[in-house]
């Protein structure tokens, strides 16, 4: 699944494309994907001026100039391009928006476990969607102290606290494993004792991580791609996630993989305490 750094490429790859454009018309292709779309899905989208372009934890948030948002997830494989009007549609194309310059955006998803909504934008913040995220990890407030109350009295183990959506905003398998290994946290730490100097440390290895994804255009590990249908390049960056057997870069001790809430946890036992 696309985790928070590539959404948030994609939505710095749709932003100069889509803001200020007008949707000329919608191709609904099927009539759901993992939710049904809602009613008057295309007549309510047509016509509309886009006003904005931004994400919440891993939501595509596409702001219209009457006051609702078109509300995007990838899903496990769905990727969301935008290009010259293609010859042909693909099969798994489900969704097709085309633009008053010529241009459309496609909505491709081969497993179908994305979804599309249209929520008022004054809701946002109270719809089932977002009720509860976390906050987000790129923000400027975000920094020990708010892990520190968002872990606190948790029992569970740390990389588990770190997969909850209700704890930080969009943070998924692949950088929990890299943040807690830039932190120097083993896995396997109970959630409440990160606290202080291990809270603030965590904090910062998370947005640095991220950050650094992001630049690199995120982890292309299976079907995603960016705005531009292009790969991201953060999966040759990976230090400790997929790398089970490989040396660490600090100590040299082989890189350990164990199952955690049914997800693959990598880590070193030797650095991470």
């Amino acid at each position: 699944m696309p985790e928070l750094p590539e959404v948030e490429t994609v939505v710095r790859g749709l932003r100069p494309h889509l803001v200020g454009r007008t949707i000329a018309s919608v191709d609904q292709r099927r009539r759901d994907l993992r939710e049904k779309f809602p009613a008057r899905f295309a007549a309510r989208l047509e016509g509309q001026r886009i006003t904005g372009v931004e994400r919440r934890a891993k939501y595509i948030l596409i702001h219209l100039a009457d006051g609702n948002v078109l509300v995007v997830h990838l899903g496990m494989t769905g990727q969301l391009v935008i290009g010259a009007k293609p010859n042909a549609l693909g099969l798994h194309d489900h969704v097709v928006i085309a633009l008053d310059d010529g241009r459309v955006m496609r909505f491709n998803d081969v497993r179908r476990f994305g979804l599309m909504d249209i929520v008022p934008a004054a809701a946002l913040t109270t719809h089932k969607r977002f009720r509860g995220i976390g906050p987000e990890p790129l923000a400027a407030a975000f920094g020990g102290a708010v892990l520190e109350n968002a872990f606190k009295g948790r029992k569970g183990p740390i990389k588990a606290a770190l997969l909850d959506q209700r704890h930080v905003a969009g943070i998924g398998n692949i950088y929990a494993c890299e943040a807690l290994y830039l932190a120097r946290i083993s896995p396997r730490r109970r959630t409440g004792t990160i606290r202080r100097e291990r809270a603030a440390s965590l904090a910062s290895a998370i947005r640095t991580v991220l950050e650094k994804a992001v630049a690199a255009g995120g982890s292309s590990a299976r079907d995603y791609v960016n705005a531009n249908g292009e790969q991201g390049l953060f999966q040759t960056e990976w230090v400790v996630y997929d790398q089970e057997g490989e040396p660490c870069p600090s100590c040299r001790a082989p890189i350990k993989r164990i199952v955690q809430s049914g997800r693959s946890t990598f880590y070193c036992p030797k650095c991470q305490r």
